[in-house]
């Protein structure tokens, strides 16, 4: 066999094996919590949703937002199992934040989303329908579940990624939280 071919014939699985490897630490490096949100520093997006049928809680609109209060707002839905898990932490938060908490209910039914408020307990204010979806694509959602920071002018401040935790809690939603109380005009 020619020197060449063999040569020719090893190019295309050392480049295959670079790029694999390439992709391989790039899923696997980083925190995915901690993914940047073009959003950031930027007022809520336009939108309207109505509230979910069956709570006695109005839905959620932009409108809602840039009160002088800060917001929370979390997305959820009671198919996803770590919403499931972070729901209590929710209540908690509720409870020692101080400020409205408002919630996106995403692509959910709306006899379930009751069901899993009165199982778990219902931190929110307001809760915002989401049928199908676009308001989480307007807020750059990547998943449910997903916690904001919005400041009393009606920028989001902050963005957590997956499921809240005590210490995503104390280290990161309560400093943004006290942040977003002062925020620049």
């Amino acid at each position: 066999m020619n020197p060449r071919f063999r040569l020719a014939a090893l190019v295309p699985v050392v480049i295959f094996l670079v790029l694999a490897a390439l992709f391989f630490t790039a899923i696997y490096r980083g925190d995915p919590s901690r993914v940047p949100s073009a959003l950031i520093g930027r007022y809520v997006p336009d939108f309207d949703l109505r509230p979910v049928e069956g709570l006695d809680l109005p839905g959620v609109a932009a409108a809602d937002f840039g009160k002088g209060v800060p917001v929370i707002v979390n997305v959820w839905a009671s198919w996803c199992v770590p919403c499931r898990d972070e729901m209590p932490l929710l209540v908690e938060l509720r409870r020692i934040a101080g400020v409205p908490m408002f919630g996106l209910n995403y692509k959910d039914d709306p006899a379930a989303a009751r069901r899993f408020l009165t199982e778990l307990g219902n931190p929110f204010d307001r809760i915002g329908r989401d049928d199908t979806g676009r308001a989480a694509i307007e807020w750059g959602v990547y998943g449910v579940p997903e916690t904001y920071v919005v400041d009393g002018n009606g920028r989001i401040a902050f963005k957590h990624i997956g499921p809240l935790t005590p210490e995503a809690v104390a280290d990161q939603i309560l400093p943004a939280l006290q942040t977003a109380r002062h925020p620049e005009r």
